[in-house]
């Protein structure tokens, strides 16, 4: 819609110049006025400011400014009209896109509510989207929405701490939200709301403090990040353990030679004969190439390197890792549906 009315403006600016310019050029050639009378005739002429005219008009000059009068009412109609039109219809279609995205945004499932397309919130859903994740976002500056303009898929231009907002986003039928917000007052509002209208959701929030990280986390987070801390933790183990950094960074969702290393496995997911049994039953290494690294429990423990005995139970997941193609043999082992 901006695009639009810019290119109307510059065309209508255009038109009145093109009016100031026949103006100057006519009463100068056809009336023999001098430049600068020739201008000022023009001027008063296009404004219908009623000065008095330099010098009285021959019949040609009357039928020069009948016609001059004629042509700046068209331009001024149509100026009009492109002001109007923004004004009036970019309210219209702004609703009209809203009612489409909420639309087309009910329709989801399982999806992930990011909020805020700051520093931190940009780069989530860059990764987000590199792992092929169902993602819509909330944003109440539309400066930062314009700038993910072709990226983004489903997006709310609103305020994330108004109820109203996170319903239209789909809270009750999404999996995670994400709160990136740089206020922890904002988000602990946001998590409150979140869990109150959907229990089961699965929420990730910043946090600046140690004190606002035990808050949040009663208010309902089940994760809470402090980018000072990993900031920091990061610089040291770059000194104390830097080939460890170094391969992390190869596992990392950012680097896409090495998209889907690490994939997650709900026992649910596994075929019958294989729930209730161990790790070593389902002989993955041989199978698909891939290597248990870990293991959840029901209750939310996770282990480390996991036992080959340890009991698949409803509930439990265990993490696997291998390379691109591994992972692909492994979910159609088990007929599971990548994201």
């Amino acid at each position: 819609m901006k695009k639009i009315f810019k290119y109307n403006l510059y065309r209508a600016a255009f038109l009145l110049f093109l009016i100031l310019l026949m103006g100057t050029l006519g009463y100068h050639y056809i009336e023999h006025f001098d430049w600068v009378d020739s201008v000022y005739m023009t001027l008063i002429t296009v404004t219908t400011v009623g000065f008095g005219e330099v010098q009285p008009l021959d019949l040609k000059g009357k039928i020069f400014t009948i016609v001059l009068i004629t042509f700046s009412i068209m331009v001024y109609a149509y100026s009009f009209t492109v002001i109007s039109e923004f004004v009036v219809e970019g309210h219209f279609f702004k609703n009209l896109n809203r009612r489409r995205m909420k639309k087309k945004i009910a329709k989801l499932r399982d999806h992930v509510i990011l909020v805020g397309l700051g520093k931190h919130g940009s780069e989530a859903f860059k990764n987000l989207k590199n792992n092929k994740r169902t993602v819509v976002v909330v944003e109440k500056d539309p400066a930062k929405l314009e700038a993910f303009e072709e990226e983004l898929e489903y997006f709310l231009e609103g305020d994330a701490t108004n109820d109203r907002v996170l319903l239209d986003a789909g809270i009750k039928n999404a999996s995670v939200l994400i709160s990136t917000l740089p206020d922890d007052a904002d988000n602990l509002f946001i998590i409150l709301s979140a869990r109150q209208l959907n229990p089961g959701i699965k929420i990730v929030t910043l946090a600046t403090s140690e004190n606002t990280e035990k808050k949040l986390k009663l208010a309902g987070a089940n994760h809470v990040v402090m980018p000072y801390r990993i900031g920091g933790e990061y610089l040291a183990s770059l000194v104390t353990a830097p080939e460890l950094i170094n391969f992390l960074r190869m596992l990392s969702v950012e680097n896409a030679i090495h998209d889907h290393l690490i994939e997650k496995i709900d026992v649910t997911e596994l075929p019958e004969e294989y729930r209730n049994k161990t790790i070593a039953d389902l002989h993955l290494r041989r199978r698909t190439g891939v290597t248990v690294i870990g293991f959840i429990t029901p209750e939310g423990k996770y282990i480390i390197n996991p036992p080959p005995d340890t009991e698949l139970r409803e509930g439990a997941s265990i993490i696997v890792l291998g390379q691109p193609s591994q992972i692909e043999a492994l979910n159609k082992l088990f007929h599971i549906h990548q994201e």
